[in-house]
């Protein structure tokens, strides 16, 4: 079905807010409303109407009519961005575990590249991007927006109300410049998808609850949590060349997702 004067027939930019109007008789169809004449309780979207629904007035078939108002357009169009920036995301991340990452001891393979979380921040994409080898808060280009000069390995402190948090800048051919703040790494320590996407979504919560504001300063302690991480992993190196097994990634690959230089 589509619908005449409406997007050009693309009903998913159709919200379930939109105020749908008969081209014929001029009739309006307010979801907020409902119609009487056909039962339609009140709250129902205008792509939900029953395939045999007219309109009230003149009897006009659905394909008649076409969008008056849709308060609803500017959240379809933010979530459909989402979706475009966090499928290209998952995309490029799911190729480097095929590619590069799943043969190394440190993964958990119970686990898969997922995003959750998102939201829109500021006009920019933000949110959780969870993997087998690391957990990363992850902030994307606002739409029009050029991060792919961002240098690699460069820190950034970005400030929100629960905090200020140290985010390392890239650039990967297909989610182009990001921003990231490492939460967990390596993965171990989950022991499913579920339980991975509740914390993340945990803190996505926690990220703007102001009482969650440390008294102390937040980016002093994630550099030096950070580098007692990376002294671990160098430890870690030393003793796996040691003992000729594989080596495990420095805490600079797995932020970048094994593809730092």
């Amino acid at each position: 079905m589509s619908f005449e004067g409406s997007y050009l027939g693309a009903n998913d930019r159709i919200s379930p807010m939109a105020i749908m109007e008969c081209k014929i008789c001029w009739t309006p169809y307010d979801p907020a409303e409902g119609d009487d004449t056909r039962s339609i309780l009140e709250g129902t979207p205008f792509i939900e109407l029953p395939h045999d629904w007219s309109c009230p007035n003149c009897s006009a078939p659905k394909e008649q009519f076409m969008v008056l108002e849709d308060p609803g357009s500017d959240l379809l169009r933010e979530a459909a961005f989402l979706n475009e920036k966090t499928k290209a995301l998952v995309s490029d991340f799911t190729e480097v575990w095929h590619a590069k990452m799943r043969d190394v001891p440190m993964v958990n393979k119970v686990l898969h590249v997922q995003a959750t979380g998102w939201r829109m921040h500021e006009g920019r994409p933000l949110g959780v991007l969870i993997s087998p080898w690391f957990m990363n808060l992850v902030l994307l280009p606002a739409e029009g927006e050029d991060w792919s000069g961002l240098t690699a390995t460069a820190k950034e402190v970005i400030g929100f109300p629960s905090g200020e948090y140290e985010f390392i800048h890239n650039v990967r051919e297909m989610t182009g410049g990001y921003k990231a703040c490492s939460l967990f790494s390596p993965m171990g320590e989950f022991k499913s998808q579920q339980q991975a996407v509740d914390v993340a979504n945990a803190v996505m919560t926690a990220l703007f609850n102001e009482e969650n504001r440390a008294e102390t300063d937040r980016s002093a302690d994630i550099r030096a949590a950070r580098e007692a991480e990376v002294a671990a992993v160098e430890e870690a190196e030393a003793q796996a060349e040691a003992d000729a097994e594989p080596v495990v990634p420095t805490r600079r690959q797995i932020i970048s997702a094994g593809m730092a230089e």
